[in-house]
């Protein structure tokens, strides 16, 4: 971290008070988000034409990537078709880290299944999935033409409902939009210095860069640091990054890169 600049001190006392001013602020801040998620739920739906997309036992009907759940929230992962892993999304990377079994299996609690949709050959989607050591189930559209329409080419996601043989489209969002699948950004944001990026309204002293930046060191998504050892930028290996993480070296060779 750059900089040595600090908040200022306080006693406890005067701490408290201005601390709870803020819980004041927090509070109403969290009920603007409930009223939110109420308006949300009172949008109405839009029917998806029939479309098939390709997992790992081949195509599949849309309907189908519900695996008999009523809800489906879905992420479009940006894909660079033909390129390396470490050449993948550092962003979209980052929005699936949390993305782990337990999570799903509470979403499912709730009806709610979890897939991840990419424009690529499905062939180089398997193969960044195993890399990253990742379960989720992965498709891709690539032969799906309008039939998926797109606010972007990736860092989507989206909602479904499944009625009877239908499916309808009831939610969309991007850019901050999926911050809810980031749970680092809300915990910086909790911390003194917050993420640390030159957008943030932060006191004069405080080490920012730019958006997103952090996200990638040494030539790769900071999550690949969990999978590999092997530096793509500086020609110089991170001993200890995947001991540090519990993984296992054989199980992160780089010879699997598309």
């Amino acid at each position: 971290m750059n900089g040595s600049a600090t908040p200022q001190t306080a006693p406890r006392d005067a701490w408290e008070r201005v601390r709870a001013e803020l819980r004041v602020r927090e509070k109403a801040y969290t009920r603007a988000g409930d009223a939110l998620a109420a308006a949300r739920r009172r949008l109405p739906m839009t029917r998806m034409e029939p479309v098939t997309v390709v997992g790992v036992h081949g195509p599949v009907r849309l309907l189908d990537v519900f695996e008999d759940r009523r809800v489906l929230l879905v992420y479009h992962f940006m894909w660079h078709a033909g390129a390396p892993h470490e050449k993948q999304c550092e962003g979209c990377t980052h929005s699936q880290v949390a993305m782990n079994e337990a999570v799903r299996a509470y979403l499912a609690e709730r009806d709610v299944g979890y897939a991840v949709f990419s424009s690529g050959p499905w062939a180089e989607i398997a193969a960044y999935r195993d890399f990253m050591g990742w379960t989720m189930p992965w498709y891709s559209t690539a032969d799906t033409g309008d039939a998926l329409p797109a606010i972007r080419d990736g860092g989507d996601l989206r909602c479904y409902l499944r009625v009877g043989g239908d499916v309808f489209q009831t939610y969309e969002t991007t850019a901050r939009g999926i911050e809810a699948m980031l749970p680092t950004l809300r915990l910086l944001d909790l911390t003194p210095y917050g993420r640390q990026e030159t957008w943030e309204d932060s006191p004069a002293g405080w080490p920012q860069d730019t958006a997103g930046s952090w996200w990638r060191r040494d030539g790769r998504p900071v999550a690949q640091w969990t999978r590999t050892h092997e530096s793509v930028q500086l020609g110089v290996s991170r001993p200890g990054a995947l001991q540090a993480s519990g993984v296992q070296t054989e199980a992160s060779d780089d010879s699997r890169s598309s």
